[in-house]
Protein backbone atom coordinates (compact mmCIF):
# COMPACT_ATOMS: atom_id res chain seq x y z
CA UNK A 1 0.00 0.00 0.00
CA UNK A 2 1.37 3.43 -0.97
CA UNK A 3 2.13 5.81 1.91
CA UNK A 4 -0.11 8.91 1.99
CA UNK A 5 2.86 11.00 3.10
CA UNK A 6 5.27 11.26 0.21
CA UNK A 7 8.78 12.42 1.01
CA UNK A 8 9.79 15.27 -1.25
CA UNK A 9 13.11 14.63 -2.99
CA UNK A 10 15.98 16.88 -1.97
CA UNK A 11 16.32 19.47 -4.77
CA UNK A 12 20.06 19.60 -4.18
CA UNK A 13 20.48 16.05 -5.45
CA UNK A 14 22.02 15.99 -8.84
CA UNK A 15 24.39 18.88 -8.18
CA UNK A 16 28.01 18.00 -8.98
CA UNK A 17 30.54 17.50 -6.21
CA UNK A 18 33.36 19.99 -5.73
CA UNK A 19 35.81 17.56 -7.34
CA UNK A 20 33.55 16.92 -10.33
CA UNK A 21 32.97 20.63 -10.94
CA UNK A 22 36.65 21.51 -10.59
CA UNK A 23 37.51 18.75 -13.07
CA UNK A 24 34.89 19.95 -15.56
CA UNK A 25 36.05 23.57 -15.30
CA UNK A 26 39.64 22.43 -15.76
CA UNK A 27 38.79 20.90 -19.11
CA UNK A 28 37.89 24.34 -20.52
CA UNK A 29 40.53 26.15 -22.54
CA UNK A 30 42.95 28.35 -20.62
CA UNK A 31 42.06 26.76 -17.30
CA UNK A 32 43.49 28.36 -14.12
CA UNK A 33 45.65 26.38 -11.63
CA UNK A 34 44.13 23.36 -9.88
CA UNK A 35 44.09 24.93 -6.42
CA UNK A 36 42.10 27.91 -7.73
CA UNK A 37 39.63 25.61 -9.51
CA UNK A 38 38.98 23.67 -6.30
CA UNK A 39 38.45 26.84 -4.24
CA UNK A 40 36.16 28.32 -6.87
CA UNK A 41 34.21 25.07 -7.26
CA UNK A 42 33.65 24.92 -3.51
CA UNK A 43 32.13 28.41 -3.58
CA UNK A 44 30.00 27.79 -6.67
CA UNK A 45 28.61 24.49 -5.32
CA UNK A 46 27.74 26.10 -1.97
CA UNK A 47 25.98 29.00 -3.69
CA UNK A 48 24.07 26.68 -6.03
CA UNK A 49 22.96 24.43 -3.18
CA UNK A 50 21.59 27.40 -1.29
CA UNK A 51 19.85 28.83 -4.36
CA UNK A 52 18.27 25.50 -5.36
CA UNK A 53 17.09 24.92 -1.80
CA UNK A 54 15.24 28.24 -1.99
CA UNK A 55 13.89 27.99 -5.52
CA UNK A 56 13.60 24.27 -6.25
CA UNK A 57 15.27 21.75 -8.54
CA UNK A 58 13.51 23.11 -11.62
CA UNK A 59 15.73 26.19 -11.44
CA UNK A 60 18.96 24.22 -11.27
CA UNK A 61 21.72 25.55 -13.56
CA UNK A 62 23.25 23.37 -16.23
CA UNK A 63 26.74 21.84 -15.94
CA UNK A 64 28.16 24.16 -18.60
CA UNK A 65 26.99 27.23 -16.68
CA UNK A 66 28.43 25.96 -13.39
CA UNK A 67 31.75 25.06 -15.05
CA UNK A 68 31.95 28.48 -16.69
CA UNK A 69 31.25 30.28 -13.40
CA UNK A 70 33.87 28.13 -11.68
CA UNK A 71 36.47 28.91 -14.32
CA UNK A 72 35.78 32.66 -14.11
CA UNK A 73 36.07 32.66 -10.33
CA UNK A 74 39.19 30.55 -10.43
CA UNK A 75 40.80 32.93 -12.93
CA UNK A 76 40.05 35.85 -10.61
CA UNK A 77 41.53 33.96 -7.65
CA UNK A 78 44.71 33.09 -9.55
CA UNK A 79 45.23 36.58 -11.01
CA UNK A 80 47.98 38.74 -9.45
CA UNK A 81 46.76 41.06 -6.71
CA UNK A 82 46.84 43.97 -6.62
CA UNK A 83 46.77 44.44 -10.40
CA UNK A 84 47.73 47.48 -12.39
CA UNK A 85 44.69 49.54 -13.42
CA UNK A 86 44.25 52.80 -15.30
CA UNK A 87 42.77 55.50 -13.09
CA UNK A 88 40.51 57.56 -15.36
CA UNK A 89 38.19 58.65 -12.55
CA UNK A 90 39.58 62.13 -12.03
CA UNK A 91 40.29 61.37 -8.35
CA UNK A 92 44.04 61.86 -7.97
CA UNK A 93 44.38 60.03 -4.64
CA UNK A 94 41.83 57.26 -5.13
CA UNK A 95 41.87 55.20 -1.93
CA UNK A 96 40.39 52.12 -3.61
CA UNK A 97 43.00 52.31 -6.36
CA UNK A 98 45.99 52.47 -4.04
CA UNK A 99 46.21 56.23 -3.47
CA UNK A 100 49.57 57.61 -4.62
CA UNK A 101 51.45 55.80 -7.40
CA UNK A 102 55.14 55.74 -6.55
CA UNK A 103 57.79 57.59 -8.48
CA UNK A 104 59.66 55.20 -10.76
CA UNK A 105 62.85 55.69 -8.74
CA UNK A 106 61.00 54.93 -5.49
CA UNK A 107 59.48 51.74 -6.94
CA UNK A 108 62.90 50.65 -8.16
CA UNK A 109 64.39 51.32 -4.73
CA UNK A 110 61.73 49.14 -3.09
CA UNK A 111 62.34 46.35 -5.62
CA UNK A 112 66.10 46.50 -5.03
CA UNK A 113 65.63 46.34 -1.24
CA UNK A 114 63.34 43.36 -1.57
CA UNK A 115 65.43 41.39 -4.07
CA UNK A 116 68.58 41.16 -1.93
CA UNK A 117 69.90 41.51 1.59
CA UNK A 118 70.03 45.12 2.79
CA UNK A 119 71.60 47.11 5.63
CA UNK A 120 68.15 47.60 7.15
CA UNK A 121 69.33 47.50 10.76
CA UNK A 122 73.07 47.17 10.31
CA UNK A 123 75.67 49.91 10.64
CA UNK A 124 78.21 49.15 7.92
CA UNK A 125 80.80 51.54 9.34
CA UNK A 126 80.78 50.12 12.87
CA UNK A 127 79.86 46.56 11.94
CA UNK A 128 77.04 46.34 14.46
CA UNK A 129 73.28 46.73 14.78
CA UNK A 130 71.93 50.02 13.47
CA UNK A 131 68.69 52.04 13.44
CA UNK A 132 66.31 51.12 10.60
CA UNK A 133 64.77 54.58 10.33
CA UNK A 134 67.76 56.81 11.10
CA UNK A 135 68.22 57.93 7.48
CA UNK A 136 64.58 58.70 6.72
CA UNK A 137 64.11 60.36 10.13
CA UNK A 138 66.98 62.74 9.40
CA UNK A 139 65.57 63.61 5.97
CA UNK A 140 62.04 64.05 7.33
CA UNK A 141 63.24 66.37 10.09
CA UNK A 142 65.18 68.47 7.59
CA UNK A 143 62.25 68.74 5.18
CA UNK A 144 59.75 69.48 7.94
CA UNK A 145 61.90 71.94 9.88
CA UNK A 146 61.44 69.70 12.92
CA UNK A 147 63.70 68.82 15.83
CA UNK A 148 63.11 65.13 15.17
CA UNK A 149 61.00 62.72 13.15
CA UNK A 150 59.77 59.15 13.21
CA UNK A 151 57.86 56.90 10.84
CA UNK A 152 55.38 54.05 11.35
CA UNK A 153 53.23 52.00 9.00
CA UNK A 154 50.34 54.46 8.49
CA UNK A 155 48.86 57.64 9.90
CA UNK A 156 46.31 55.86 12.09
CA UNK A 157 49.27 54.06 13.67
CA UNK A 158 51.03 57.40 14.19
CA UNK A 159 48.00 58.80 16.04
CA UNK A 160 47.60 55.59 18.06
CA UNK A 161 51.27 55.62 19.07
CA UNK A 162 51.25 59.30 20.04
CA UNK A 163 48.10 58.99 22.14
CA UNK A 164 49.25 55.82 23.88
CA UNK A 165 52.68 57.27 24.62
CA UNK A 166 51.71 60.74 25.79
CA UNK A 167 48.30 60.22 27.40
CA UNK A 168 47.85 56.59 28.50
CA UNK A 169 45.16 56.48 31.21
CA UNK A 170 44.65 60.24 31.04
CA UNK A 171 42.44 62.72 29.18
CA UNK A 172 42.78 63.99 25.62
CA UNK A 173 40.76 67.07 24.64
CA UNK A 174 39.36 67.33 21.10
CA UNK A 175 36.58 69.26 19.38
CA UNK A 176 33.35 67.39 18.64
CA UNK A 177 33.52 68.71 15.08
CA UNK A 178 36.80 66.82 14.58
CA UNK A 179 35.73 63.34 15.71
CA UNK A 180 35.85 62.04 12.16
CA UNK A 181 35.35 58.62 10.65
CA UNK A 182 37.94 57.66 8.06
CA UNK A 183 37.85 54.92 5.43
CA UNK A 184 36.97 51.41 6.56
CA UNK A 185 34.74 52.72 9.40
CA UNK A 186 37.66 53.64 11.64
CA UNK A 187 36.64 56.45 13.95
CA UNK A 188 38.81 58.79 16.00
CA UNK A 189 36.98 57.97 19.27
CA UNK A 190 37.58 54.25 18.72
CA UNK A 191 41.27 54.79 18.00
CA UNK A 192 41.50 56.83 21.20
CA UNK A 193 39.80 54.06 23.15
CA UNK A 194 42.26 51.49 21.80
CA UNK A 195 45.11 53.82 22.67
CA UNK A 196 44.00 53.69 26.31
CA UNK A 197 43.14 57.38 26.69
CA UNK A 198 39.99 59.12 27.88
CA UNK A 199 38.24 61.27 25.29
CA UNK A 200 37.02 64.69 26.39
CA UNK A 201 34.76 66.23 23.74
CA UNK A 202 34.40 70.00 23.67
CA UNK A 203 32.20 72.41 21.75
CA UNK A 204 29.36 71.52 19.42
CA UNK A 205 29.48 69.67 16.12
CA UNK A 206 29.56 72.89 14.12
CA UNK A 207 31.10 75.41 16.53
CA UNK A 208 33.96 75.11 19.00
CA UNK A 209 35.58 78.06 20.81
CA UNK A 210 38.80 78.49 22.74
CA UNK A 211 36.79 78.83 25.95
CA UNK A 212 35.46 75.31 25.39
CA UNK A 213 38.99 73.94 25.54
CA UNK A 214 39.86 76.09 28.56
CA UNK A 215 36.90 74.80 30.56
CA UNK A 216 37.82 71.19 29.82
CA UNK A 217 41.38 71.37 31.14
CA UNK A 218 42.08 69.76 34.49
CA UNK A 219 44.61 67.69 36.46
CA UNK A 220 43.92 64.61 34.30
CA UNK A 221 44.48 66.41 30.98
CA UNK A 222 47.52 65.06 29.15
CA UNK A 223 47.18 66.25 25.55
CA UNK A 224 45.31 68.55 23.17
CA UNK A 225 44.42 66.99 19.84
CA UNK A 226 43.49 68.75 16.61
CA UNK A 227 42.20 66.55 13.79
CA UNK A 228 41.92 67.60 10.15
CA UNK A 229 38.45 66.89 8.74
CA UNK A 230 39.88 64.83 5.94
CA UNK A 231 36.77 63.69 4.10
CA UNK A 232 34.03 66.25 4.72
CA UNK A 233 33.44 69.98 5.14
CA UNK A 234 31.55 72.08 7.68
CA UNK A 235 29.85 75.09 6.12
CA UNK A 236 27.47 77.77 7.27
CA UNK A 237 27.22 78.65 10.96
CA UNK A 238 30.58 77.17 11.95
CA UNK A 239 33.59 78.08 14.08
CA UNK A 240 36.79 76.32 15.08
CA UNK A 241 39.90 77.27 17.01
CA UNK A 242 42.96 77.93 14.88
CA UNK A 243 46.23 76.16 15.54
CA UNK A 244 48.10 79.25 16.89
CA UNK A 245 45.45 79.91 19.56
CA UNK A 246 45.33 76.26 20.53
CA UNK A 247 49.12 76.16 20.70
CA UNK A 248 49.23 79.14 23.06
CA UNK A 249 46.70 77.47 25.32
CA UNK A 250 48.67 74.23 25.35
CA UNK A 251 51.92 76.05 26.13
CA UNK A 252 50.32 78.03 28.95
CA UNK A 253 49.29 74.79 30.63
CA UNK A 254 52.42 72.80 29.83
CA UNK A 255 50.54 70.38 27.54
CA UNK A 256 51.67 68.93 24.21
CA UNK A 257 49.55 69.67 21.11
CA UNK A 258 49.18 66.94 18.49
CA UNK A 259 48.07 68.04 15.02
CA UNK A 260 46.70 65.10 13.01
CA UNK A 261 46.78 66.42 9.45
CA UNK A 262 45.82 63.16 7.79
CA UNK A 263 47.49 64.27 4.56
CA UNK A 264 50.30 66.76 3.93
CA UNK A 265 53.31 67.40 1.76
CA UNK A 266 56.69 69.12 1.74
CA UNK A 267 55.89 71.01 -1.46
CA UNK A 268 53.89 74.23 -1.60
CA UNK A 269 51.41 73.26 -4.32
CA UNK A 270 49.52 76.26 -5.76
CA UNK A 271 45.87 76.22 -4.78
CA UNK A 272 46.11 73.66 -1.98
CA UNK A 273 44.99 74.81 1.49
CA UNK A 274 47.71 76.13 3.79
CA UNK A 275 47.36 73.20 6.20
CA UNK A 276 48.56 70.82 3.46
CA UNK A 277 52.12 72.19 3.88
CA UNK A 278 53.46 70.26 6.87
CA UNK A 279 56.38 72.53 7.89
CA UNK A 280 54.00 75.46 8.42
CA UNK A 281 52.05 73.54 11.05
CA UNK A 282 55.09 73.21 13.28
CA UNK A 283 55.84 76.90 12.87
CA UNK A 284 52.28 77.66 14.00
CA UNK A 285 52.93 75.94 17.31
CA UNK A 286 52.09 72.24 17.03
CA UNK A 287 54.38 70.05 19.14
CA UNK A 288 53.77 67.00 16.98
CA UNK A 289 52.42 66.76 13.45
CA UNK A 290 51.46 63.49 11.77
CA UNK A 291 50.23 62.60 8.29
CA UNK A 292 50.17 59.84 5.67
CA UNK A 293 53.03 59.03 3.35
CA UNK A 294 50.87 57.76 0.49
CA UNK A 295 48.60 60.75 0.04
CA UNK A 296 49.80 64.26 -0.86
CA UNK A 297 53.38 63.33 -0.05
CA UNK A 298 53.29 60.89 -2.98
CA UNK A 299 55.22 58.06 -1.34
CA UNK A 300 54.45 54.60 0.08
CA UNK A 301 52.00 53.87 2.87
CA UNK A 302 53.53 55.30 6.04
CA UNK A 303 52.73 57.42 9.05
CA UNK A 304 55.00 60.46 9.26
CA UNK A 305 55.63 62.06 12.69
CA UNK A 306 57.42 65.40 13.04
CA UNK A 307 58.04 67.50 16.11
CA UNK A 308 59.79 68.00 19.41
CA UNK A 309 62.77 65.75 20.00
CA UNK A 310 61.71 64.68 23.51
CA UNK A 311 58.24 63.68 22.36
CA UNK A 312 59.50 61.81 19.29
CA UNK A 313 62.05 60.02 21.48
CA UNK A 314 59.25 58.94 23.82
CA UNK A 315 57.18 57.63 20.92
CA UNK A 316 60.07 55.61 19.56
CA UNK A 317 60.68 54.10 23.01
CA UNK A 318 57.11 52.80 23.28
CA UNK A 319 56.93 48.98 22.81
CA UNK A 320 54.06 49.59 20.37
CA UNK A 321 56.54 51.23 18.01
CA UNK A 322 57.92 47.82 17.05
CA UNK A 323 54.46 46.49 16.23
CA UNK A 324 53.79 49.55 14.07
CA UNK A 325 57.16 49.83 12.37
CA UNK A 326 57.69 50.25 8.64
CA UNK A 327 59.03 47.35 6.54
CA UNK A 328 62.16 47.54 4.38
CA UNK A 329 60.32 47.92 1.06
CA UNK A 330 58.34 50.92 2.27
CA UNK A 331 61.40 52.44 3.95
CA UNK A 332 63.35 52.21 0.69
CA UNK A 333 60.52 53.79 -1.29
CA UNK A 334 60.02 56.53 1.29
CA UNK A 335 63.73 57.29 1.40
CA UNK A 336 63.84 57.78 -2.38
CA UNK A 337 60.66 59.88 -2.30
CA UNK A 338 62.25 62.18 0.27
CA UNK A 339 65.38 62.45 -1.88
CA UNK A 340 63.21 63.88 -4.66
CA UNK A 341 62.00 66.64 -2.32
CA UNK A 342 65.50 67.37 -1.02
CA UNK A 343 66.93 67.63 -4.55
CA UNK A 344 64.13 69.91 -5.74
CA UNK A 345 62.90 67.33 -8.26
CA UNK A 346 59.68 66.33 -6.49
CA UNK A 347 57.29 68.02 -8.92
CA UNK A 348 58.99 66.31 -11.85
CA UNK A 349 59.53 62.85 -10.31
CA UNK A 350 56.52 62.26 -8.06
CA UNK A 351 53.38 61.32 -10.02
CA UNK A 352 50.91 62.85 -7.55
CA UNK A 353 52.60 66.24 -7.67
CA UNK A 354 52.74 66.09 -11.47
CA UNK A 355 49.02 65.32 -11.58
CA UNK A 356 48.18 68.14 -9.18
CA UNK A 357 50.37 70.71 -10.91
CA UNK A 358 49.59 69.82 -14.55
CA UNK A 359 48.40 72.96 -16.39
CA UNK A 360 44.85 72.69 -17.66
CA UNK A 361 45.95 73.63 -21.20
CA UNK A 362 48.11 70.51 -21.36
CA UNK A 363 45.23 68.42 -20.08
CA UNK A 364 42.98 69.75 -22.84
CA UNK A 365 45.60 68.97 -25.48
CA UNK A 366 46.05 65.44 -24.14
CA UNK A 367 42.28 64.83 -24.03
CA UNK A 368 41.94 65.92 -27.66
CA UNK A 369 44.83 63.69 -28.75
CA UNK A 370 43.38 60.71 -26.90
CA UNK A 371 39.88 61.33 -28.30
CA UNK A 372 41.27 61.48 -31.83
CA UNK A 373 43.19 58.25 -31.20
CA UNK A 374 40.08 56.47 -29.88
CA UNK A 375 37.96 57.81 -32.72
CA UNK A 376 40.16 56.00 -35.22
CA UNK A 377 39.62 52.59 -33.60
CA UNK A 378 35.87 52.52 -32.89
CA UNK A 379 32.86 52.06 -35.11
CA UNK A 380 30.62 54.81 -36.43
CA UNK A 381 27.97 54.01 -33.84
CA UNK A 382 30.33 55.13 -31.05
CA UNK A 383 30.62 58.83 -30.28
CA UNK A 384 33.88 60.17 -28.86
CA UNK A 385 34.39 63.77 -27.74
CA UNK A 386 35.97 65.93 -25.07
CA UNK A 387 34.70 68.31 -22.44
CA UNK A 388 36.03 70.32 -19.46
CA UNK A 389 35.65 68.64 -16.07
CA UNK A 390 36.56 69.03 -12.38
CA UNK A 391 38.94 66.61 -10.66
CA UNK A 392 39.07 65.83 -6.95
CA UNK A 393 42.27 65.41 -4.96
CA UNK A 394 40.69 62.56 -2.96
CA UNK A 395 42.30 60.26 -0.43
CA UNK A 396 40.87 62.16 2.52
CA UNK A 397 43.10 65.11 1.72
CA UNK A 398 41.36 68.37 0.94
CA UNK A 399 37.57 67.92 0.93
CA UNK A 400 35.71 70.26 -1.37
CA UNK A 401 38.85 71.29 -3.26
CA UNK A 402 38.69 70.58 -6.98
CA UNK A 403 41.02 71.11 -9.92
CA UNK A 404 40.00 72.02 -13.48
CA UNK A 405 40.48 69.14 -15.87
CA UNK A 406 39.44 67.68 -19.23
CA UNK A 407 37.82 64.34 -20.03
CA UNK A 408 37.28 62.17 -23.06
CA UNK A 409 33.58 61.36 -23.38
CA UNK A 410 32.51 58.02 -24.88
CA UNK A 411 28.93 57.10 -25.82
CA UNK A 412 28.27 53.61 -27.15
CA UNK A 413 25.32 51.31 -27.83
CA UNK A 414 24.34 49.29 -24.77
CA UNK A 415 24.70 52.13 -22.30
CA UNK A 416 27.39 53.70 -20.16
CA UNK A 417 27.20 51.25 -17.26
CA UNK A 418 27.78 48.30 -19.55
CA UNK A 419 30.72 50.02 -21.26
CA UNK A 420 32.26 50.97 -17.90
CA UNK A 421 31.93 47.37 -16.70
CA UNK A 422 33.58 46.07 -19.87
CA UNK A 423 36.43 48.56 -19.46
CA UNK A 424 37.03 47.20 -15.96
CA UNK A 425 37.24 43.70 -17.47
CA UNK A 426 39.94 44.68 -20.00
CA UNK A 427 43.41 43.05 -19.83
CA UNK A 428 44.60 46.26 -18.16
CA UNK A 429 41.41 47.35 -16.36
CA UNK A 430 40.32 50.93 -17.00
CA UNK A 431 38.34 52.48 -14.14
CA UNK A 432 36.27 55.35 -15.54
CA UNK A 433 33.48 57.61 -14.33
CA UNK A 434 29.85 57.35 -15.46
CA UNK A 435 27.96 60.61 -15.62
CA UNK A 436 24.78 61.62 -17.43
CA UNK A 437 24.68 58.35 -19.35
CA UNK A 438 28.23 58.74 -20.68
CA UNK A 439 31.61 57.24 -19.83
CA UNK A 440 34.16 59.90 -18.86
CA UNK A 441 37.92 59.31 -19.04
CA UNK A 442 39.43 62.13 -16.98
CA UNK A 443 42.97 62.77 -18.19
CA UNK A 444 44.24 64.50 -15.04
CA UNK A 445 44.64 61.14 -13.34
CA UNK A 446 46.24 59.34 -16.29
CA UNK A 447 49.88 58.40 -15.94
CA UNK A 448 52.32 59.11 -18.75
CA UNK A 449 52.00 55.70 -20.42
CA UNK A 450 48.26 55.07 -19.92
CA UNK A 451 46.97 56.15 -23.33
CA UNK A 452 47.84 52.85 -25.02
CA UNK A 453 46.15 50.86 -22.25
CA UNK A 454 43.04 53.01 -22.63
CA UNK A 455 42.94 52.47 -26.39
CA UNK A 456 43.31 48.72 -25.90
CA UNK A 457 40.67 48.76 -23.17
CA UNK A 458 38.15 50.63 -25.32
CA UNK A 459 38.74 48.27 -28.24
CA UNK A 460 38.26 45.30 -25.91
CA UNK A 461 35.13 46.79 -24.31
CA UNK A 462 33.48 47.53 -27.64
CA UNK A 463 34.52 44.27 -29.24
CA UNK A 464 35.92 46.14 -32.23
CA UNK A 465 39.24 45.94 -34.01
CA UNK A 466 41.72 48.67 -34.67
CA UNK A 467 41.47 49.72 -38.27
Amino acid sequence: MESPHKVKPDPRRGLPSVEQLARAAGELSGAPPAWALVEAARTVVAEERERVLRQGASDRRGPEDLAGRTRSRAAALAAPHPRRVVNATGVVLHTNLGRAPLALEAAEAAAAAGAAYADLEFDLERGERGDRQAAVATKLARLGGAEAAAVVNNNAAAVLLALNTLALGREVVVSRGELVEIGGSFRVPEIMERAGVHLVEVGATNRTHLSDYEKALGPATALLLKVHRSNFELRGFVAEVGLPDLARLAQAHGLPLLDDLGSATFAEVPGLPAEAFAPARLRLGADLVCFSGDKLLGGPQAGIILGRADLVRALRGNPLARALRLDKLSLAALDRTLDAYLSGDAEREIPVLRRLCEPVARLEARARRLAERLGRCVGEEVRVGVRPERSAVGGGSVPGFELPSWAVVVEAPGGAERLAARLRDAPVPVVARVQEGRVLLDVRTLLDDDDTAIEQGVVFALGSAVR
